[in-house]
């Protein structure tokens, strides 16, 4: 029986198209992927910020998650914006209940917009590092996300290393520190796996572009529709930032709104992919 390889992600709508789980989307689909989405808010956003966020009711999340996983399992699970505790906790038992119906989760910390806006309640951090940090196949926070987590402040790659080795304490299988915001002239991200002794260093050149809205977002999707189609995890991050890097390089000249524009995510789409391998339903 042939079938299309699923990602499930499970994040905020972003109305004008650059990040959440449009990006999402976008991302999964530009290599060959099939992409189910779990829809946590709404928010009233474009590129120069966010004005707006209205969280969908934690009933329906499960709804849409317990619907994907009940017809269209996914091999892969990427967790995005998620504003509150009782979304959290939602989402962790939804998690917990579909076990054997997934392989790998890809958690992406979000918790400040690419224009500074703040997306998570305070409350929220609590239950998001014990209730979902555990079952993350990684976890990617950026600089200022994983500052908040660790409590100290990260300045340079040595900082990085550190505090990805941290945040293994919270109970992820790796942590990918994204380095985007140093000072640096190329850009450096930590992986740290659990159980390996040296952390994996990945640098590209520093692209000068204002089309970095939702790059975040499409890295950790990325990552995630990777380990769906059988990459290593180490592979899979590398290849997810080459992909990141082209997607910024190709779209670093178009001009899409007066902010923060996206990348673009299709510079080289692949075909959906087919796999002849019969997925079982528990």
């Amino acid at each position: 029986m042939k079938h299309y390889p699923c990602i499930l992600t499970i994040a905020g709508s972003d109305c004008s198209g650059g990040a959440g789980i449009q990006a999402d989307i976008k991302t999964i689909s530009a290599l060959g992927a099939y992409a189910a989405s779990a829809i946590t808010a709404i928010t009233v956003q474009n590129t120069c910020g966010v004005t707006g966020i209205h969280a969908v009711p934690p009933t329906y999340i499960q709804g849409q998650i317990q619907a994907v996983m009940t017809d269209i399992p996914p091999i892969s699970v990427k967790i995005g914006m998620l504003n509150d505790a009782g979304t959290i906790r939602a989402i962790a038992e939804s998690l917990h209940r579909f076990t054997p119906y997934y392989k790998y989760i890809v958690l992406d910390p979000v918790m400040v917009s690419t224009s500074g806006c703040k997306l998570i309640e305070d409350d929220a951090i609590e239950a998001l590092t014990s209730l979902l940090m555990p079952l993350a196949t990684l976890i990617t926070p950026n600089l200022s996300e994983a500052e908040v987590l660790t409590g100290k402040r990260i300045a340079t790659i040595p900082d990085m290393e550190k505090a990805a080795k941290e945040l293994l304490a919270f109970g992820s299988q790796a942590v990918l520190v994204k380095g985007g915001h140093l000072n640096e002239a190329e850009m450096c991200d930590v992986l740290y796996i659990k159980g390996e002794d040296r952390p994996h260093l990945f640098s590209s050149p520093k692209i000068e572009s204002r089309n970095t809205h939702g790059t975040g977002c499409t890295l950790s999707s990325a990552i995630a529709t990777y380990l769906a189609l059988g990459k290593p995890l180490e592979e899979a991050v590398r290849k997810a930032k080459a992909y990141v890097y082209q997607g910024i390089l190709s779209g670093k000249d178009v001009h899409i709104g007066e902010g923060h524009g996206p990348l673009n995510h299709f510079f080289a789409p692949v075909p959906l992919r087919v796999n002849e391998e019969l997925r079982m339903k528990n």
